[in-house]
């Protein structure tokens, strides 16, 4: 196997990890468009926190130099430019829906025209962002013959290994991850393989065509989402019931074969996305996914339920809802990470404001600039930051940070607290899915 030197575009979740473990054995240079992110990371700053300052300043080198002399290890840059000497360009970029929930694919676009500027003859190009099937090569391939005037399959090669990367995970990391990769010949399916394999200690699957690779990423969401629905939907029959769910599904899982899944908001760039991806695909074909939708519908709507019995709790303590405070504990959309990309925890607090409460949200974990970019809300990140006459308390997200947090500090009397991720004994909370 030659030894490639990579470029990968786009550094965020995705990226960095897999940019600093290709770095320990190869030459690697990061590309992303926010200057501001390459200064951080040549400084050894990753304000995602999904790699370590030790560990990233281990791989970094200061010159571009260092890249074009093929030493292992990682420069950051904005330039494209820098990137030209690659020869296995990574393109990890996000891949959202629009507000009608349609694919937009537009990020991806862009990167095809980066990548396709500097292509040149005998290079690989690999994609990593989810996708429906049959978009790298419908999609993304005719944009890198434009922009690079090269011919696919002849001229350059392509790739899809889809990422598998879970943000605030320290123990599933890029490398303990299996890794699927697919190439569009024979002979580029095996070299994606072999430079994938030489960095992935779990080791890889070859699929046997890029399809077939992008279906089996947006499968695996897909049937995460559907599963998570469905234990929501138990939640919200056990509420009529006045059945508590985790004890149900506590009892439930002394069977060998039942599968555990918890209630709970299912928001995040992937589950709460992907789905959307291969129903667009599915709608194009001429078949309504129903199951598939059925269950991203059921999991979008457990936001406004969660602030909407909230609001029944309060009513039936007889607690004023209107002019009232509620403080709503976490704005990522999971435990331990600052991701805050399509949390649905923002559906809570939009409910609970079409109430009249007045709504704080503390979270120590997110970036008080990016929820307010992202959001328009005025983030509290501290505890002395808090008031103490919360007459709701929506705990929301079931950070470590969270544990010993003296409720009775930030209350009235009454109150209520409805606990999303049962994180407290049952006796301490008024509700909990």
């Amino acid at each position: 196997m030659k030894s490639p030197k990579i470029a990968v575009i786009g550094l965020g979740y995705v990226g960095l990890p897999l940019a600093v473990a290709f770095a320990k054995k190869y030459p690697v240079i990061g590309f992303d468009i926010n200057e501001l992110r390459i200064v951080q990371l040549q400084n050894g700053f990753d304000l995602t926190l999904e790699v370590s300052s030790d560990l990233l300043k281990s791989v970094l080198y200061t010159s571009l130099k260092n890249f074009d002399d093929r030493q292992k290890g990682l420069y950051n840059t904005a330039i494209l430019e820098d990137i030209k000497s690659a020869d296995f360009y990574v393109v990890t970029v996000p891949t959202p829906v629009d507000k009608s929930k349609k694919p937009d694919l537009t990020p991806l676009y862009k990167a095809s025209e980066t990548v396709g500027k500097v292509l040149k003859k005998g290079d690989y190009v690999v994609y990593e962002s989810t996708v429906y099937p049959g978009a790298t090569e419908e999609e993304c391939v005719p944009i890198l013959e434009e922009f690079s005037g090269l011919t696919f399959n002849q001229d350059f090669y392509v790739g899809y290994s889809p990422e598998r990367i879970n943000p605030g995970d320290k123990e599933h990391t890029v490398e303990k991850i299996t890794k699927v990769t697919s190439g569009s010949t024979d002979a580029a399916a095996e070299y994606i393989d072999a430079v994938y394999r030489s960095v992935i200690s779990a080791g890889t699957f070859k699929a046997s065509s890029i399809k077939v690779a992008e279906a089996a990423k947006v499968i695996e969401n897909s049937q995460r989402d559907i599963n998570i629905a469905f234990v929501n939907e138990l939640s919200r029959i056990f509420s009529l019931m006045q059945i508590d769910t985790k004890e149900v599904l506590e009892a439930a899982a002394t069977k060998w074969n039942f599968i555990k899944f918890t209630p709970g908001l299912v928001g995040g760039h992937c589950i709460g996305v992907d789905p959307y991806y291969l129903a667009e695909k599915a709608k194009k074909l001429g078949y309504n996914p129903e199951i598939i939708l059925s269950g991203r519908r059921l999991n979008d709507s457990m936001g406004p339920f969660v602030a909407q019995e909230t609001v029944k709790t309060m009513i039936k303590k007889d607690i004023p809802v209107k002019g009232n405070k509620a403080l709503v504990m976490g704005i990522t959309f999971k435990e331990d990470c600052p991701d805050i990309r399509n949390s649905r925890v923002i559906d809570v607090i939009r409910e609970l404001e079409s109430f009249g409460l007045q709504v704080s949200v503390y979270d120590p974990w997110a970036d008080p600039n990016e929820v307010k970019e992202e959001y328009g809300l005025q983030l509290k990140t501290d505890e002395s930051d808090l008031d103490n006459d919360y007459a709701a308390i929506v705990w929301a997200v079931a950070h470590k940070k969270f544990v010993g947090f003296e409720v009775e500090k930030f209350v009235q009397t009454p109150y209520v607290l409805f606990d999303v991720k049962g994180v407290l004994s049952k006796d301490r909370s008024d509700a909990r899915l």
